[in-house]
């Protein structure tokens, strides 16, 4: 009767002990893409609006994109490391049973003993704070992906809409040269027309057909970067405002804020994190040149029953390998990280203000564009009117209203390559953009 509780306590404290460690769960691969046939199928409020604007584009790549999705993983795992490295090392518990085999002994020996390595607990602050900034230098790096992301999703999203809007000129080109094209064809059948003619048409022709084959392979190659940063499947069609609405631009604030650019940018901020986390392992290194320093105490008995205990110490002797080649290696690590952090705030300075002037000179070149683009229009209408009167030959017509076309297309190629320099701009200094935490956890700064 006396055996039954103390078997149900035993019991309960294998269960105990059962329940508080990790099972194992299945996670098996997908076999097919699940790429969403439509932008409706992707799970996010934005989803629903149309036609999409360019902010809403962007917030459908930070929330669905698969790459986005693969690399936030990163975040648990650096939980885990920074978890691990919180807890205390584990102290070692020895023991032995000796049976008597011979001898003039009566009894088993036995021996315990408990102990702990003392070195371990010298480095444990320094892991903590070297393990919170990888944490840091991990959230960071995923904050910097999703600058990309959402960089490219801006960038795809302003092209496509700049360029479906440009392609009506593009078309209107082609076809004038096209119907101009066949009837000079038709008269030099007829005999009325010289080939010498007829020529510069044809390459006329060849030259717009050309450019509008290549705007529409453009056009479809871009649709489909965009679907797959959206998780679409190819053929999706994404419907996509007419306008490109962007954050406004102001110069001389971005300019101010080139001093705080490394507390902002999360690649620099994730430098700052890996040097941390190289000094911290600077630091473990030259703690760890003193001895493995084993501190513990046990007891024992031998054959005849007589029981010994007291403490015990084990120091190995550093007579060869004291540290010095992963003190080496720690150091330079730290030195690399330090210059690799001091060129990327260089460059990334450098490309702001690189940025600002491009912006600028297109601006320039863009307004004396449009200064000239009324008149062009003007000249097209009088042509038109001209030639409907009979009062101006075709030959003429025709490359006034080309003039005009070209002048429109000019005007939207410098529309767009300013879009896309204010993209890149606002993607180098996180205009609109997720924010990352500078501040590393445990890191003590």
């Amino acid at each position: 009767m006396k055996k039954a509780p103390r078997r149900a306590v035993l019991l309960a404290g294998l269960c105990g002990c059962l329940s508080a460690c990790a099972h194992y769960t299945p996670l098996p691969l997908p076999r097919e893409a699940a790429l969403a046939p439509t932008v409706a199928a992707l799970p996010a409020p934005q989803a629903e609006a149309a036609p999409l604007g360019v902010d809403q584009v962007v917030a459908l790549a930070l929330a669905n994109n698969p790459e986005l999705q693969a690399i936030r993983a990163r975040h648990a795992i650096a939980r885990g490391d920074l978890k691990q490295a919180g807890l205390l090392p584990n102290p070692s518990l020895t023991g032995a049973f000796l049976p008597l085999l011979s001898g003039v002994g009566t009894v088993p020996a036995w021996n315990i003993g408990l102990s702990q390595n003392i070195r371990s607990l010298i480095v444990y602050s320094s892991k903590k704070r070297a393990a919170g900034f990888a944490a840091r230098q991990v959230d960071a790096d995923i904050v910097w992906q999703e600058w990309q992301v959402a960089g490219q999703a801006r960038q795809l999203a302003v092209d496509l809409i700049v360029g479906q809007k440009s392609r009506a000129s593009y078309e209107a080109a082609w076809r004038l040269l096209r119907d101009r094209n066949a009837k000079a064809e038709a008269a030099l059948a007829a005999g009325n027309l010289t080939l010498v003619v007829v020529a510069p048409g044809r390459v006329a022709l060849q030259t717009a057909r050309a450019a509008l084959n290549t705007l529409d392979q453009k056009l479809l190659s871009q649709r489909h970067q965009l679907n797959a940063l959206l998780g679409l499947s190819a053929d999706a069609t994404i419907p996509l405002s007419d306008q490109a609405q962007l954050p406004p631009i102001d110069p001389a604030a971005i300019r101010a804020g080139l001093a705080s650019l490394a507390d902002r940018r999360p690649d620099l901020l994730a430098l700052r994190m890996g040097y941390g986390q190289a000094d911290e392992q600077v630091r473990q290194a030259i703690l760890s040149q003193f001895p493995d320093l084993v501190l513990g105490g046990g007891i024992a008995s031998d054959n005849s029953r007589v029981i010994n205990a007291g403490p015990n110490v084990a120091v190995p002797l550093p007579v060869f390998d004291r540290g010095q080649g992963t003190i080496a290696i720690a150091r330079a690590t730290r030195a690399q990280l330090h210059a690799d952090y001091a060129a990327r705030l260089k460059a990334a300075t450098g490309q702001v203000e690189a940025m600002l002037a491009e912006m600028a000179q297109l601006a320039q070149q863009l307004a004396a564009v449009r200064r000239d683009l009324p008149a062009a229009r003007i000249a097209a209408d009088r042509a038109a009117k001209a030639f409907g009167a009979s009062t101006l030959d075709e030959r003429a017509y025709i490359d006034l209203l080309s003039n005009r076309y070209t002048k429109e297309q000019d005007v939207m190629t410098l529309e767009l390559a300013l879009l896309d320099r204010q993209v890149a701009l606002q993607t180098l200094v996180g205009i609109g953009l997720p924010a990352v935490n500078a501040a590393p956890q445990g890191a003590g700064q």
